[in-house]
């Protein structure tokens, strides 16, 4: 007996006893082992926030939004992470969440995002013209102001396009925002959209006596954001991210320069930020999200018929259109718009609103050439 190990001794007795392991019979619960509940708490402790920038799986969110001096923790910015519930439901800056966990915004704390309220608008864009699926860029806003320059880079007209079609579709008013007219005649560059009666700011730059650099026209960008949860989206080397810098002091958004030899510019920011738009005392008076600068912008989710909702004046004039009408070229079509436009049913719109339309309509096709 000496030197056997007590697991030997322990087989011994089971085969002594005509009994081991391989005896047992365990027959598997047909329902599982543990019924799954369809019941999902409802998060009724679920702090209301507001996304400001994702990165790499960590979203930073501002809590108890405006609580300011109410006698509590105030508002604070707090990292949480989406919780596994929400599935594949995607969430974007500007979203306004329901967060658990810990809310304190304390170093390494961590809570979850467990809730996704419904967006009164949405901006987004698709990889390509060949891949329909929608990619949420910014929800909740209400404005785009759409930033090209005058030259350096030299604007594209497609691309301008583009971002016009999308807030159309998404419900925000577009803005266009012409950036270095030190540098150019902004007159050239807006005769393309002036039927479609949008916004245009100019802002130029300006040497002053000490010998530093200005921008001019930046009031007038912060009177119009002022009151408002703004986009700006624009190519790379615009001038987006200095100007952001201008409207939010201590953005510290990086800028860059325009390459030489592409003519495009380079990308500096990374990723979307919602920054505070305050006034002289400090006061938040409206929200300003940058995006990062775009060498394309896929329109493959869009359809004809969201564009044409967002010309309420010129949509009754399809009614007389043939089935499947694209309503971009009239001669290969027989698109019913131009009798429409010239029987003067379409009130003030004229022939150059329809050809602003049929432009955004044919910039839903092919890449932006940003060259």
């Amino acid at each position: 007996m000496a030197g056997r190990s007590d697991r030997q001794m322990g087989d011994e007795r089971r085969r002594a006893s005509g009994y081991d392991e391989r005896d047992v019979r365990v027959r598997p619960n047909r329902r599982g082992s543990r019924p799954r509940t369809k019941d999902r708490p409802d998060h009724a402790d679920a702090v209301p926030a507001r996304v400001l920038t994702i990165d790499r799986g960590r979203i930073t969110t501002l809590v108890d939004e405006g609580a300011e001096g109410s006698g509590g923790r105030g508002e604070r910015e707090v990292v949480a992470m989406r919780a596994r519930e929400l599935g594949r439901a995607g969430i974007a800056v500007g979203d306004r969440v329901g967060v658990v966990g810990d809310t304190s915004g304390e170093v390494d704390a961590l809570a979850r995002i467990v809730r996704i309220e419904e967006r009164s608008s949405v901006l987004r864009r698709t990889a390509d013209d060949t891949d329909p699926v929608e990619r949420v860029l910014v929800g909740n806003a209400d404005q785009l102001l759409v930033v090209t320059a005058v030259a350096d880079p030299a604007p594209v007209q497609r691309m301008v396009d583009r971002c016009l079609a999308a807030a159309y579709d998404g419900g925000l008013q577009p803005v266009l925002v012409l950036t270095k007219a030190d540098l150019g005649d902004p007159a050239e560059a807006l005769a393309a959209w002036s039927a479609l009666d949008v916004p245009v700011l100019v802002v130029r730059r300006r040497v002053l006596e000490d010998g530093t650099r200005a921008l001019e026209g930046v009031d007038a960008v912060r009177e119009r954001l002022t009151g408002h949860e703004s986009v700006l989206v624009g190519p790379s080397g615009v001038g987006k991210s200095t100007l952001v810098n201008a409207l939010v002091p201590g953005a510290g958004r990086a800028t860059g320069t325009v390459n030489e030899n592409t003519g495009r510019g380079r990308h500096t920011s990374s990723s979307a930020v919602a920054l505070s738009l305050r006034d002289a005392s400090g006061r938040r008076v409206g929200w300003v999200v940058d995006t990062p600068g775009v060498r394309s912008f896929g329109l493959a989710h869009l359809t004809p018929e969201r564009l044409l909702r967002a010309f309420s004046d010129l949509e009754p004039g399809t009614a007389d259109c043939p089935r499947g009408c694209t309503h971009d070229d009239a001669e290969s079509t027989g698109c019913a718009l131009d009798a429409y436009v010239a029987s003067g049913a379409a009130g003030e719109a004229g022939p150059a609103r329809l050809d602003s339309l049929r432009r955004l309509l044919r910039s839903r096709s092919g890449e932006a050439d940003l060259r």
